[in-house]
């Protein structure tokens, strides 16, 4: 997908796209590292915008790994099968991820990738997308997120990572300041009980 039409994307759907530029390749590692891709069974991917998480993914996980990605921008969702042939991507949302799964014989998964703007939804969308989340990770599976520098400064930003997150999972740990992101973010990481 070129420059501009990805900014014609994040323009047009605001609301549900939230970068002002194409993840860098240093977050997709730091994400994918922290998320055991490479150990990793079941997988998915939230939000995989133009694929660069998926990228990461594919280059990483087992072979035998199950993967699937769930993007709610059609235009989203091609240039990820255009960057990534062959990868089951689907045009639906995050809350819909377990009967993807039941369809290919899955009852949850062990690592969930996302690429989400939580800080563009609501609070209510906050805690359906997190509460499908915890519902379809399998005990002890990882769920991992970012978040640029400055959302917690932002309201939704600040009850999600100080809240939210918190609450669903406990326990929840963060990367150190990823600098050559634009703009720089944090890694969130968070494992099921």
């Amino acid at each position: 997908m070129s420059t501009l039409s990805f900014f014609k994307e994040v323009f047009r759907a605001n609301r549900s796209t939230g970068a002002i530029a194409p993840s860098g390749r240093q977050l997709a590692d730091t994400v994918t590292d922290m998320a055991h891709v490479a150990d990793s069974k079941v997988i998915v991917e939230y939000g995989p915008g133009t694929g660069v998480f998926t990228e990461a993914i594919l280059s990483k996980k087992r072979e035998d790994a199950y993967f699937i990605a769930l993007e709610v921008n059609e235009e989203f969702v091609r240039a990820t099968k255009e960057r990534c042939p062959g990868v089951n991507v689907y045009h639906d949302c995050a809350q819909n991820t377990r009967s993807y799964l039941e369809k290919a014989g899955f009852s949850g998964c062990d690592t969930i990738v996302s690429g989400l703007p939580w800080t563009r939804f609501d609070d209510a969308l906050q805690d359906e997308i997190l509460e499908a989340t915890y519902d379809v990770l399998e005990p002890g599976g990882r769920f991992v997120t970012f978040a640029y520098a400055m959302s917690p400064y932002v309201p939704s930003g600040k009850k999600f990572f100080r809240e939210k997150l918190i609450e669903r999972f406990g326990n929840v740990n963060r990367s150190e300041h990823i600098w050559k992101n634009i703009p720089p973010c944090v890694v969130f990481i968070a494992e099921k009980k």
